[in-house]
């Protein structure tokens, strides 16, 4: 009994030797090492659990209706490899749901959320064969919502198609660095592989949505994979490798016309008045029946009146003389003077041509009184010894 209880009060007493409040509850774990690695998924087998589950475990999940006839084309492979690790499945088209339970033949405690994910990647348009991967240990999956991280739907669709890239060669890079399958499909993202591709995966589809673009976690993805291969770079940091993106706040153009916003009341606007009220204001409505026709009478001979004046008037215009042009007087000095401007012109164009002649002339009289005098002196040479 003695050595019992000194074995006990070893037990209990702190593991570190400082006898400060820190460490005061820590205990050693011989099961936790340095070389332990903690992201390994032990294996699990039939041996470990032997005697089943004690209490049934259920999950459904609805699907949508284009859904419905894939589901049940291929909702016998699905129902024998669920039964093959020992759960029971159901689809019920009429309320468009998936049912997983366990059963007695179930001997992994696990295995039902494993189902449970799969029936939710069924009903996200992942394909049965690739969803049927989330039952083996080493695959796990992650369905992320991007639905509500964008208001305005254009700039969501956008940013949505970043993802997939031109013919999916963005969702492809991704696949292969991640070692994740990834299918966008409306709301959410579906992403299968192993738990540290599926942190990555995240943390790019987040990022997406909140408009960086998927581009520079490849590029970062792509320069570690290169490190990782140098074992000299183990215990180093990778800052210095790593490209550092600056965000650039790039101004918007402000718009060349601004609509100025009303400002609207409170209370909503005064309701129009009715017949009634109308007839009330004026008095009409508190008339006998022989007053109203009184006034009937009145009012179609006030029109009549009115309608006879103006006809009047349209005969009376006939015989009004037409007021006379004030530009009239205007237009003819105008037309005045560009005649003149013109016979002024036709003139210098003569004198012109008068001068040009006369100058023609004295050039003639020139030119002929110059050959008679050659001629002259011809008649003069032939003398001369």
């Amino acid at each position: 009994m003695a050595a019992e209880t000194e074995e006990e009060t070893n037990r209990e007493a702190p593991s570190s030797e400082g006898g400060g409040k820190k460490g005061r509850y820590r205990r050693e774990k011989p099961w936790d090492h340095a070389g332990i690695d903690h992201w390994e998924v032990p294996k699990f087998t039939q041996e470990d659990n032997p005697h089943g589950l004690l209490d049934e475990s259920s999950f459904a999940t609805l699907f949508p209706k284009y859904r419905e006839k894939y589901l049940r084309d291929v909702w016998p492979s699905i129902t024998k490899a669920l039964k093959d690790v020992g759960v029971g499945c159901e689809l019920n088209l009429v309320e468009g749901s998936m049912t997983v339970r366990t059963t007695r033949k179930t001997w992994d405690p696990y295995i039902i959320i494993k189902a449970r994910d799969l029936i939710k990647l069924l009903s996200r348009s992942v394909p049965a064969p690739q969803a049927l991967k989330v039952l083996n240990d080493d695959t796990q999956c992650d369905v992320i919502k991007i639905g509500g991280l964008v208001r305005n739907k254009e700039r969501f669709v956008k940013r949505r198609q970043r993802l997939v890239g031109p013919n999916g060669s963005t969702l492809k890079a991704i696949e292969m660095l991640t070692d994740c399958y990834v299918l966008v499909q409306g709301n959410t993202v579906s992403a299968m592989g192993s738990f540290k591709g599926l942190k990555t995966c995240r943390k790019i589809v987040e990022d997406a949505m909140k408009n960086v673009h998927p581009i520079y976690h490849i590029k970062e993805l792509m320069i570690k994979r290169e490190l990782e291969k140098d074992p000299e770079l183990k215990n180093q940091s990778w800052d210095r490798f790593l490209p550092k993106f600056k965000k650039k706040n790039v101004k918007r153009k402000k718009p060349e016309y601004v609509k100025e916003k009303k400002t609207r009341s409170v209370f909503p606007p005064a309701q129009m008045p009715s017949k009634i009220d109308l007839q009330i204001e004026s008095g009409e409505y508190f008339l006998s029946q022989e007053g109203k026709q009184i006034k009937k009478a009145q009012e179609k001979l006030e029109k009549q009146k009115e309608g006879i004046e103006k006809n009047k008037r349209k005969r009376e215009e006939a015989f009004i003389a037409p007021k006379e042009d004030l530009m009239r007087d205007e237009d003819l000095k105008k037309k005045k003077d560009k005649k003149k401007d013109k016979e002024d012109k036709k003139k210098s164009s003569k004198k012109d041509d008068d001068t040009l002649d006369a100058v023609k002339r004295i050039k003639k009289d020139a030119s002929e009184k110059k050959k008679k005098k050659d001629k002259e002196n011809e008649g003069d040479e032939k003398y001369v010894m």
